[in-house]
C-alpha cells in the first residue's frame, strides 16, 4: 500500500529510500504471462500452480491455444488473479508441437511485452520455455521451487541436492518454469476475467516438427503427480509381472498411483510414463512408499518432498532410508502382502 509506507528521506536514508521505490518500481510494472497446458477439455492441475507461482509477479494474463480451446479459456477465466485470457483458435497449437508453441509466444511477448513468461516444469512446458527464450534471446529459469521477488528464485541443482539462489536481472523478460509441487493450486472465485482472441496470422514458423499421432494410455489408475499416495516399486522386484504385488496394495490403499525406478523402465518391467525422478516425473504426495528400490540420487530428487516416505528395503544401508520418516528392513515379497492384508 504505497499511501502507508512510512516517510523516508534522503537526509536520513538515502539507501533505504532508493532501495523501496527502485522495488515498489519493479512490483508495479510487473505482467506475468501463464501458458495453459490442458488435457481432456480441462486445465491440468500443474497449470493451476503456474497460475500460483505468476501471481506473486502481478496480475496474470493466460495464453491458451489449440483448436476448440474457447472452453478451456473459459474454465482458466474463472480462476483468481486470472485478469485476462489470451485465445489462438488453431489446429498448429493443437497437439504439444514446441517449435510452434515457442514461435507464438514469441509473438504473444512482441505484442504485449509482458515481464515474465511462466509455464509449469512438466514435458509440456521444458518444451517450449527454453525455445521461446531463446527466440527473444534470453536465458530461461528452469524448476524453480521459490519465488523470491520478481527477479531472484531458488531452484534444485545437483540432482536435487543443493539449492541455488538465482537474480535474473539481464534478459527484459523472464522465461521460467516453475515445480508443481512447490506452489498450491489456485481456486476459483471472483469475477470472470476478459477473454480476447490473439491474431497469431503473422507467426512464422522456422525449423519445426511434424505431428504424427497421439498415444495415449488410457487407465483407470490415479495420475502419478497428482495422487495422494504414491507406491514405487525398483529392481527388488526383479520382473514386470511382480509389479503385480504393487498394483494389488494401490487398489486397496485407494487414490493411489504406481510408480517405478529408471533402472525398472529401461529393463523394460513397466512403461516410460511411471518413472519418478530426475529425469521422470516430481511427485509430492501425502504419503511415498518406496518398496525394493535402493533411492539413488536421480530418483530421490524426484520424490524427496513428499510429505511422508516410507522404505520397504532389505539392504539396512540402502540410500532410501536417509530421507524415510518410516523404514522396514524386510524382503519386500513378505512386506507388501502382509501390508495389504492388515489394511
Amino acid at each position: 500500500d504505497l499511501l502507508n509506507l512510512p516517510r523516508l528521506t534522503k537526509q536520513t536514508h538515502p539507501q533505504t529510500t532508493s532501495i523501496v521505490m527502485f522495488r515498489l518500481g519493479r512490483q508495479l510494472l510487473a505482467n506475468p504471462l501463464v501458458l495453459v497446458e490442458s488435457a481432456r477439455g480441462n486445465p491440468t492441475p500443474a497449470t493451476l500452480s503456474a497460475i500460483t507461482a505468476a501471481r506473486k509477479f502481478g496480475d496474470v494474463t493466460a495464453l491458451v491455444a489449440g483448436t476448440g480451446c474457447g472452453d478451456v479459456a473459459a474454465k482458466i477465466a474463472k480462476f483468481e488473479g486470472v485478469t485476462k485470457v489470451l485465445t489462438v483458435d488453431d489446429d498448429n497449437y493443437t497437439h504439444g508441437v514446441a517449435e510452434k508453441n515457442a514461435a507464438l509466444v514469441k509473438a504473444v511477448q512482441d505484442a504485449n511485452k509482458f515481464s515474465h513468461i511462466v509455464a509449469s516444469h512438466g514435458a509440456w512446458g521444458k518444451g517450449i520455455i527454453p525455445r521461446a527464450a531463446a527466440l527473444s534471446d534470453c536465458a530461461p529459469v528452469s524448476d524453480v521451487l521459490e519465488i523470491k521477488d520478481d527477479k531472484t528464485f531458488v531452484r534444485p541443482t545437483y540432482a536435487g541436492n543443493a539449492l541455488s539462489e538465482v537474480v535474473a536481472d539481464v534478459d527484459p523478460v523472464i522465461h521460467m518454469t516453475i515445480r508443481p509441487t512447490s506452489f498450491d493450486k489456485a481456486t476459483e472465485g471472483g469475477s470472470d476475467a476478459a477473454v480476447e482472441a490473439f491474431d497469431a496470422s503473422g507467426v512464422k514458423f522456422g525449423a519445426s516438427c511434424t505431428w504424427l499421432e497421439d498415444i495415449v494410455e488410457v487407465s483407470d489408475k490415479p495420475e502419478l503427480t497428482t495422487a495422494r499416495v504414491v507406491v514405487s516399486g525398483g529392481r527388488g522386484l526383479k520382473n514386470g509381472d511382480n509389479f503385480k504385488l504393487l498394483y494389488d496394495l494401490a487398489d486397496k490403499i485407494g487414490n493411489c498411483a504406481v510408480g517405478a525406478t529408471r533402472a525398472v523402465v529401461d529393463a523394460g518391467y513397466v512403461p516410460y510414463d511411471m518413472q519418478v525422478g530426475q529425469t521422470g516425473k516430481v511427485v509430492a504426495p501425502d504419503l511415498y512408499i518406496a518398496a525394493g528400490l535402493s533411492g539413488a540420487i536421480q530418483h530421490l530428487a524426484g520424490m524427496k518432498d513428499s510429505k511422508t516416505i516410507v522404505a520397504i528395503n532389505n539392504d539396512a544401508d540402502a540410500p532410501i532410508f536417509t530421507v524415510a520418516d518410516y523404514g522396514l528392513v524386510q524382503d519386500l515379497f513378505e512386506a507388501v502382502p502382509e501390508l495389504q492384508q492388515k489394511l
